[in-house]
């Protein structure tokens, strides 16, 4: 399966979140499609499009040496992500953030686990970040699916796609 053009999902501001054309790709190489395929992950990084309520992913940082992946489990290097993020953000002279994660699942259409939502909030509360929210991707095979996390509340909602 590949996904090819831009994936858009409804945020619960009504904004939109949209996984840009280029990002996906990458994302595609990764996808647990083999027995023998690791999990893989890394983090969503975006711009918060002004005079809007949108937000367009158009950079990730992929898996790399110090990451820990196994068929059904994917930790990220934190240090060796955040040199991703640190770059983007001086290369886009401070438009790029740091807005999620992205992992994979070898399943059709992919459903977060208790260790996944269970990370995802110790993400809001540990990580840190401008916003109120963060998102949290999982890339399935047929599906690519979305969750917005809310910092003060710890809620994780599922978006809508587009």
């Amino acid at each position: 399966m590949q996904f090819k053009t831009a994936v858009k999902f409804t945020l619960t501001n009504n904004g939109i979140f949209k996984i840009d054309n280029e990002v996906l790709p990458r994302l595609c190489k990764y996808l647990q499609i083999s027995k023998d395929d690791a999990e893989a992950g890394g983090v969503l990084l975006g711009r918060f499009l002004k005079d809007s309520k949108n937000i367009i992913v158009d950079h990730i940082s992929v898996p790399m040496i110090g990451d820990k992946r196994s068929r059904f489990s994917f930790v990220r290097n934190k240090k060796m992500h955040q040199k991703i993020i640190d770059n983007e953000w001086l290369k886009s002279n401070g438009t790029c953030n740091y807005v999620g994660e992205w992992h994979t699942h070898p399943e059709d259409y992919p459903t977060p686990s208790n260790v996944d939502t269970d990370n995802w909030k110790n993400r809001l509360k540990q990580d840190k970040f401008s916003t109120r929210y963060l998102y949290f991707m999982i890339v399935g095979l047929k599906e690519i699916r979305v969750w917005e996390g809310d910092k003060r509340t710890l809620t994780i909602t599922k978006l809508k796609k587009l």
